[in-house]
């Protein structure tokens, strides 16, 4: 197997613990904010609907997280299952960030996922909003990367 063809377990089908660990195994790719690193975990022939964007392949997924993460600064996300199936999986999220002049924003959303038999992800279509926040509003203070295991999840925020 090559680098782009390397399975990613869990494989389908997904049990609920494979579905939770998918889900965190994705969040700290994510809050790690390396596209290259993210990239790896969907197929060399991906589609994605981001928003109102249409993204095509590694390459894109890779120039797309560059853009975000240029423009989506001191970026913190969590993700949770809303429900899966054999080889889809469905994710409730929210992160916050701020802008270069300061603003910050949290971001609600929803993706669905269709899983490969590698276990790689070659389809993922996401809706969200952003929402203005203070700083006195934001709710994920960890340093930048990965969330503590004690950090509480999106439910347990009331989010």
């Amino acid at each position: 197997m090559t680098q782009s063809e390397t399975a990613k377990p869990p494989l389908p089908p997904f049990s609920y613990e494979d579905a939770v660990q998918k889900v965190r195994m994705a969040e700290d790719a994510w809050n790690s904010r390396n596209p290259e690193k993210v990239a790896l975990a969907y197929t060399v022939d991906s589609e994605w609907r981001n928003r109102a964007e249409f993204i095509h392949g590694r390459a894109e997924i890779v120039q797309f997280l560059k853009r975000k993460w240029a423009k989506e600064l001191d970026y913190r996300l969590i993700k949770e299952v809303w429900t899966h199936d054999e080889r889809r999986i469905a994710v409730r999220f929210a992160y916050e960030w701020h802008d270069d002049s300061g603003s910050w924003f949290r971001a609600y959303g929803n993706e669905n996922w269709e899983f490969a038999d590698n276990g790689l992800m070659r389809r993922r279509i996401a809706s969200i909003n952003d929402f203005p926040i203070t700083p006195e509003d934001r709710l994920y203070h960890w340093p930048l990367g990965r969330r503590p295991d004690d950090h509480p999840s999106l439910s347990e925020l009331g989010l």
